[in-house]
């Protein structure tokens, strides 16, 4: 039987997105060895935290061309922190390069509403993506986050949510997938959203 490959940099929220997926009856590893990546039928990058720190432990691990080859062949997931990462740059902190698998790049939310957003917010879905398969739009998602993507290409948005401002939800190209919110976070519709990703595994 298969995993999915739950990405270990040493941030926060690794536990309960494996918890999520053994809910869903999807084996699953916590791992940055290479080689259990390139075994895996599918990737998650999660995470908590800033994303200059996060990216620099991607690069101390060796991680960042690891996933880009993953990512040539297997869906790979970006959670929060872990979709940001995705982006061309950030700029929490300081301007920081990302991994570059969507043009764009990662900014605080202009918003006059109070950050960090927490919460729940309904998805507007923009461009059809099965990650989404069986979702009515306006389905409630659970979020944590003070920055977000812009995508420089529209056809990478998938969904957006309100906070006082459209705020990016989820993104993709290709085999890459983000959502700024928390599947492992958000009910049954989180839950739908992980079995359509372990559903797009090979």
């Amino acid at each position: 039987m298969g995993y999915t490959a739950i990405v270990d940099y040493n941030v926060g929220n690794l536990a309960s997105v494996a918890h999520a997926l053994d809910y869903i009856g999807a084996e699953s590893c916590v791992t940055a060895d290479e080689a259990v990546l390139e075994r895996a039928d599918g990737i998650i990058l999660p995470g908590v935290g800033a994303f200059p720190d996060a990216y620099a432990e991607l690069e101390r691990r060796g991680l960042p061309a690891v996933l880009r080859r993953q990512a040539e062949k297997k869906p790979v997931l970006g959670i929060c922190l872990g979709m940001q990462l995705l982006f061309d740059r950030g700029e929490e902190v300081r301007p920081c390069a990302g991994l570059g698998f969507l043009p764009g790049e990662v900014r605080r939310i202009e918003t006059d509403l109070k950050l960090p957003h927490i919460g729940w917010n309904a998805l507007r879905f923009q461009t059809p993506s099965p990650l989404f398969a069986g979702l009515e739009d306006g389905v409630y998602v659970y979020f944590v986050h003070t920055f977000c993507g812009v995508a420089a290409r529209p056809e990478h948005v998938y969904a957006v949510t309100d906070y006082g401002t459209e705020v990016t939800a989820a993104v993709g190209s290709g085999n890459v997938y983000g959502t700024q919110f928390h599947p492992e976070k958000s009910g049954d519709v989180g839950l739908e959203i992980l079995k359509n990703f372990v559903g797009l595994q090979k």
